[in-house]
């Protein structure tokens, strides 16, 4: 059981009764019934098309996506094939972001350790923190790899541990098939003007791969590669701050009002390369057994070094740093740094399935290690230009072990699953000081961060075919969890000292029951039921700061009693066809105890420090509509367009009493996305497709809200693609995304007009 148990009936021992007396409620005599009745001969509900077999399970409101829908989306990146998806945003900043964190409905864009994402049954979600910086490791694959897209929001299989509170993501990659080869070119071209920005960021993309399965033998192999290389706009402006004494006069400063001041430079336009290669071998066995082995690599480089500064001074020559006057005041002008950063990452796995003792079984193992990390910054605009002193960070080899056993089997009317799965998070970091933040040179030991966490679950889950039209899923999960080895260094009078945290244990048991059938007028229906419990992450736990005059860990710098997020869930689904129209409605609610959320103060010595804390209670509601159509209106028209509303906000906080009664930061109260495809004839296919979030609050209080740069704003954005079939082996493609070039923000610019050229040849 959870650690914290509160006095009376709480909603999660009500669900879990609600599970519990619903198992005991099938006497003996109804059990021998149903035995002999056969499964629930139900319509999955599951949004988009229905030719594809889910690889989650489909609990709550679920989504797949595959090649229909990826033919109509200019797909930089392996995330822009899920933009349409309903109730769904990724916090993509340019082409090749690794900041990419995925917000499905109420949970926003840096609460990362709230989705489960994973690639062909491996887990690639990072879960060494919570926010903005810890996104799934998207770029593993390639657009050209993914044959499907599965989504599942929220946490209604207990399958899935406390990190599907938010949902569940499964990339499934193409299968080897026969002997076939692919190549992708593309070319992307942004023209971008802000500020002092007014040119056009250009990048390119090469993917190519083939597969091979012989029609008679056991094995079976795909291989390919991507090399990407993109420049994206600044992700940064600097503002002027407010200063005293002497100044040098300076022009070209930007006054806009929307802002507390000036903007006078900005970060470095985003230079990113990167280079993914894929193995994917398969064995099968006459016994039906078949062995999967998964290999990925990726290889990332990010040079920040074009930083800009727009002040000019009586000479025209650039000022980046110092004091400065403007307009009648005296201001400093500083934040401007350089930086480069090259990482390497691996994705090892291994899955086994096949029949045993007439249970089906599969396992699997995977390995994600950071096998190098280096990010060197300068210590302002004049050492980086100078390749003076600045810092360099390294990580040592952080990453996660995960593992999975299942074992399923029919009896009856019953289809009983069980299972095991466990994870172990690893994470351990340097910083040094540096005389020439380039070269790295003549490293001086600064800090240290390191940590781990480890989970142990086990699950029951039994779907019950109650009669033909009806099926009653219960479940429960079980997850015990750790927290070790985790502590601080920091270089004091030329002495590293560590301090260490307490090692932390914690458990809790998590109900789920689902409902679906059909009702009367042809109309499907599934209620899920569900709590989760997530359980802190090692960034969230293990970060603070040692204080130099007590030596310790300071006390005010980290939440030594930081509590697991738990929640409790619901989500009733409708739908119904109107001749060529499917509708689905999905109405849902969450509450969430003691929500992890990042807070700023100052500490007693007067140093500003940030730690997470637990916010006592949030809650969302919220409703969506999903209209898909085939067909519609006159042949070859195909549609898929959804709307969702949302409230959700802090109901109780004691320790910041203002923010009750707020709407939660970075969740919008309206979402709508939409596309619309076109099939002219055999070679020929247009679409058009949208997304809008309505303007969220930016901070806790509900006191930053804003149309600009730092703040969270409302988007709109309209993509266009036309895609030409050359030969039935090759397709050439235009697109555009964000047609009416809105100027949107995740406190970063988000893209502006972006043109998009692709061509594909498959054989």
């Amino acid at each position: 059981m959870s650690r914290n148990a509160s006095a009376g009936v709480s909603p999660r021992a009500l669900l879990a009764g609600l599970g519990a007396t619903a198992l005991m409620s099938i006497s003996p005599a109804m059990a021998a019934d149903l035995q002999a009745a056969s499964p629930a001969d139900n319509e999955v509900i599951i949004v988009g098309h229905a030719d594809r077999p889910a690889t989650v399970q489909p609990r709550g409101l679920s989504v797949s996506l595959g090649k229909t829908e990826f033919e109509a989306i200019n797909a930089v990146n392996v995330e822009d094939l899920m933009k349409y998806a309903p109730n769904f945003f990724v916090r993509k900043r340019f082409a090749g972001d690794d900041n990419a964190v995925v917000a499905l409905r109420g949970a926003n864009t840096v609460q990362s350790a709230r989705t489960l994402v994973l690639v062909d049954g491996f887990v690639v979600s990072n879960l060494l923190g919570n926010r903005w910086d810890y996104p799934p490791k998207w770029n593993v694959v390639g657009p050209a790899e993914v044959q499907q897209f599965d989504i599942v929001y929220g946490p209604y299989s207990a399958r899935y541990g406390g990190n599907s509170m938010g949902g569940v993501i499964s990339v499934t990659t193409e299968r080897p098939q026969g002997k076939t080869v692919y190549a992708t070119v593309q070319t992307m071209i942004m023209p971008f003007k802000e500020y002092g920005f007014n040119q056009s960021f250009r990048g390119y993309s090469l993917e190519a791969g083939g597969s091979y399965q012989p029609s008679d033998g056991p094995l079976t192999v795909r291989a390919g590669f991507r090399h990407f290389d993109n420049v994206g706009q600044s992700m940064t402006y600097t503002l002027l701050t407010a200063a005293t004494g002497s100044a040098t006069p300076v022009t070209g400063a930007f006054d806009d009002k929307r802002l507390a001041s000036p903007v006078f430079g900005a970060a470095s336009p985003v230079h990113v390369i990167q280079d993914q290669f894929r193995l994917r071998l398969g064995y099968a066995a006459q016994n039906g057994w078949t062995a999967e082995a998964l290999g990925l690599g990726w290889k990332t480089d990010q040079d920040l070094t074009d930083v800009r500064s727009f002040l000019r001074d009586t000479s025209g020559s650039v000022i980046g740093q110092g004091k400065v006057s403007l307009g009648g005041k005296v201001w400093n002008a500083t934040g401007l740094t350089q930086s480069l950063t090259a990482r390497t990452e691996y994705l090892g796995g291994l899955k086994l399935s096949g029949p045993a003792l007439g249970w089906t079984v599969s396992a699997n193992l995977s390995r994600y290690w950071i096998a190098s990390q280096d990010v060197r910054t300068s210590k302002d605009y004049l050492t980086g230009r100078a390749s003076g002193a600045g810092t360099v960070t390294r990580q040592n080899t952080p990453g996660w072990w995960t593992g999975d056993l299942t074992a399923e089997q029919r009896f009856g009317a019953h289809k009983l699953g069980l299972g095991v799965n466990a994870n172990l998070y690893q994470t351990d970091q340097d910083t040094f000081a540096t005389t020439r933040w380039k070269d790295a040179a003549a490293p001086v030991y600064s800090a240290s961060t390191y940590g781990k966490t480890s989970l142990l679950g086990v699950w029951l889950e039994d779907e019950i075919a109650l009669n033909p039209d009806l099926e009653l899923t219960a479940g429960v999960r079980l997850d015990q969890w750790r927290a070790f080895d985790g502590g601080l260094g920091k270089a004091l009078g030329g002495t590293r000292i560590d301090g260490g945290y307490d090692d932390r244990s914690d458990s809790s048991v998590s109900p789920k029951l689902s409902l679906q059938g059909r009702l009367p007028g042809d109309i499907g229906l599934q209620l899920s039921l569900g709590s989760a419990v997530r359980f802190p992450t090692v960034g969230e736990l293990f970060q603070g700061r040692i204080d130099d005059v007590t030596r310790q860990i300071d006390p005010a710098s980290f939440d030594p009693n930081l509590k697991p997020e738990k929640s409790t869930d619901a989500n009733l689904i409708l739908r119904r066809s109107f001749s060529k129209v499917r509708a689905t409605a999905s109405l849902f609610y969450q509450n969430i105890d003691d929500a992890i959320f990042s807070f700023s103060g100052l500490n007693p010595y007067g140093a500003v420090v940030t730690s997470y804390k637990n916010i006592d209670q949030v809650q969302q509601v919220g409703a969506e509509l999903i209209l898909e159509a085939s067909d519609i209106l006159i042949d070859g028209l195909d549609m898929d367009v959804n709307s969702a509303w949302m409230e959700a906000k802090t109901v109780k906080n004691r320790a910041a009493r203002a923010a009750e009664g707020v709407a939660f930061p970075r969740i919008p109260d309206w979402r709508a996305n939409g596309n619309l495809r076109y099939r002219v004839n055999d070679a020929l296919k247009v679409s058009l497709g949208w997304r809008y979030g309505s303007r969220p609050n930016s901070d806790l209080f509900g006191l930053v809200r804003g149309d600009a740069y730092g703040f969270q704003s409302e988007y709109f954005t309209v993509d266009g693609r036309v895609a030409y079939n050359l030969t039935p082996q090759a397709q050439i493609s235009i697109g555009i995304d964000n047609l009416f070039n809105d100027q949107a923000y995740v406190a970063h610019p988000l893209p502006q007009r972006t043109f998009v050229l692709d061509l594909k040849i498959k054989g």
